[in-house]
């Protein structure tokens, strides 16, 4: 199905439209209706059920306004840029990469320089999609995406929408290693809004200026052991090898197990959650045949990420990113050990105690002092910091460090500087940090994609979504076939939604009306109380994709569909355990 008839049944059916649409709309931004809610909340309870609360994991709710110096440490100020070309006749702005993309072969002219995108434009001869003046010899420039805010009256402090969930993790692990008991391995997850200032969204869901994120920060021993494969070991993945995207081959299906084994895959933890997520995007709906990972090439990476694979669905031929999972290392944790006032490593005890050699500084103060004033005790803790850093700086008969982007020398002799035995305990390590990043409204257009169908029933075509019964919006339809069974269908209805079991009443037009209703929606379910009914207490339950038809029990229905939407039944077993007499 392409873009239109998706978005036109999300519109229509109330998944999701453009918000603000009274104003004339904004692009970018998308107001999820009454089933796009219910089914994006799924999708996260899925998501929690899986890689929070099966894994072990702690989960957290950060702000998403955050301090200017937190992104300053971590490095989005000045690389979390994306490439904009201005129209010199009209001003519009454009992402210069994306125009190349569509105006050659180019399949990712992201991890591209600048230079060649701008020469790509002028060979591809690109015109601007909006006045279609020409962009060739336009300059291309980094655009940084994040939106920024004040914190505060005036413009007292700088903050910025976060980018990312992230940073609201991984700024915290100070306090966060205390509640995993100072214990390798722990895992903190969040689910929450991120917000990029996007040069030019576009395909509704897809490129979107806010979105909501599913992260988890994998905290791991830079020497330790990697997660209990079993689970996963005998998964197959899809995978795309950056070797294999240099050459233009194919992707190889491997089982987790062996795309370690062979090195396809070099981190096992990155591996146990690539197993971990084929797993659960088919659980929540996206199709296995058009879904793979692809290795980001070390032009791709992101300045955080040492090796990355991201999840991509086709959808209406492209391969589109739904998902990351990069191996951040030590970057984020050691980044903010250095620019704040706490200490991101965690204590790890020796089996037996070390003697060591350890360098140290005793400062002369009455020298420092009257040498360098004020800034004296913060020289004091420089050399601290450089001889934890760098002991061999002080070989020489100077010693120089940096306060606040001033040099000072100092005499060796006058820093106290010895190496001295000592017995240690244990050390501080700065632990690596692997990261499962789901796009969850991403994942959310993916499936409705995916789950769309059209077909035939009775002579009919009808329009369904086959979404998975633990997605689906609402499990089930109550129907009345005859007048004198609407009580009884609307008290149905209202047990079914008092056991937590979505479910809609309806009584308005034909039985066939009502059944292309629920099945446009994806209700896997649907409950018809006819005249029968009043003889042989039992309701006809129809399944929507194969249109099956089993005689169940009236009281029996809510557990019934309970059993089903969990997975601990199916229909074609109820329909061995009750007799269908529905011909």
């Amino acid at each position: 199905m392409s873009d239109p008839d998706v978005v036109e049944l999300a519109k229509r059916r109330g998944f999701f439209f453009q918000a603000n649409e009274a104003y004339g709309g904004v692009a970018g931004f998308y107001t999820f209706g009454p089933r796009g809610a219910a089914l994006k909340r799924n999708v996260e309870d899925a998501w929690r059920r899986q890689f929070v609360v099966r894994e072990g994991h702690h989960e957290i709710e950060s702000p998403t306004v955050v301090p200017e110096a937190v992104f300053e440490a971590s490095g989005h100020l000045d690389t979390f840029d994306d490439m904009l070309v201005e129209c010199p006749e009209c001003g519009a702005s454009h992402r210069a990469d994306h125009l190349v993309e569509d105006a050659s072969d180019v399949e990712d002219a992201e991890s591209l320089p600048a230079a060649d995108v701008e020469e790509l434009l002028a060979t591809c001869d690109v015109d601007c999609p909006t006045c279609r003046a020409t962009l060739a010899d336009e300059p291309v420039t980094g655009f940084n995406l994040m939106f920024e805010t004040s914190i505060g009256p005036g413009s007292s402090r700088a903050g910025y929408l976060r980018p990312e969930t992230a940073q609201g993790v991984l700024v915290e692990f100070p306090r966060l290693k205390e509640y995993a008991r100072n214990q390798l391995p722990f895992g903190v997850a969040q689910v929450g809004s991120g917000y990029r200032n996007e040069i030019s969204p576009r395909r509704s869901l897809l490129r979107v200026r806010e979105f909501t994120l599913a992260e988890l920060q994998q905290f791991t021993a830079p020497d330790g052991d990697g997660p209990g494969l079993e689970p996963v070991a005998d998964q197959t993945v899809r995978l795309y090898p950056a070797d294999a995207q240099e050459r233009e081959g194919e992707c190889v299906e491997l089982t987790v197990r062996e795309a370690l084994r062979e090195d396809v895959v070099a981190n096992e933890w990155l591996a146990y959650y690539l197993g971990r997520a084929r797993q659960w995007f088919e659980r929540v709906g996206v199709d296995p045949e058009r879904l793979r990972f692809r290795q980001h090439r070390s032009g791709e990476l992101a300045h955080y990420a040492s090796a990355c694979w991201d999840a991509e669905a086709r959808l209406h031929g492209d391969w589109v990113e739904i998902a990351g999972f990069a191996f951040r290392a030590d970057h984020d944790l050691s980044k903010h050990d250095a620019r704040s006032d706490e200490r991101f490593t965690l204590f790890r005890e020796y089996d037996e105690p070390k003697v060591v050699e350890r360098p140290t500084v005793d400062p002369d103060m009455s020298h420092l002092g009257p040498e360098f004033g004020d800034v004296a005790t913060d020289v004091a803790d420089a050399l601290e910091s450089l001889v934890e850093r760098d002991p061999t700086a002080f070989r020489s008969e100077d010693v120089t460090v940096e306060v606040d982007g001033e040099t000072y020398a100092v005499p060796v002799e006058k820093t106290g500087f010895s190496v001295d035995e000592v017995t240690e305990t244990g050390e501080h390590v700065t632990p690596h940090v692997v990261e499962p990043s789901i796009g969850i409204d991403r994942v959310v257009y993916g499936v409705l994609v995916h789950s769309l169908r059209r077909d035939e029933v009775g002579g009919e075509g009808r329009t369904r979504l086959a979404l998975p019964t633990a997605v689906a919006p609402t499990v089930a339809g109550v129907f009345p076939l005859t007048d004198d069974q609407a009580d009884r269908a609307r008290e149905l209805a209202d047990r079914l939604t008092r056991r937590g079991i979505p479910a809609t009443y309806d009584d308005s037009g034909s039985i066939g009306r009502r059944y292309r209703r629920q099945d446009e929606i994806g209700t896997p379910f649907c409950v018809t109380l006819d005249e029968r009914t009043s003889d042989d207490e039992r309701a006809t339950v129809r399944e929507r994709d194969s249109t099956a038809q089993v005689r169940v029990l009236v009281d029996d229905v809510p557990e019934t569909l309970a059993s089903l939407r969990t997975g601990e039944t199916t229909f074609a077993a109820v329909s061995r355990e009750y007799d269908d007499d529905c011909r």
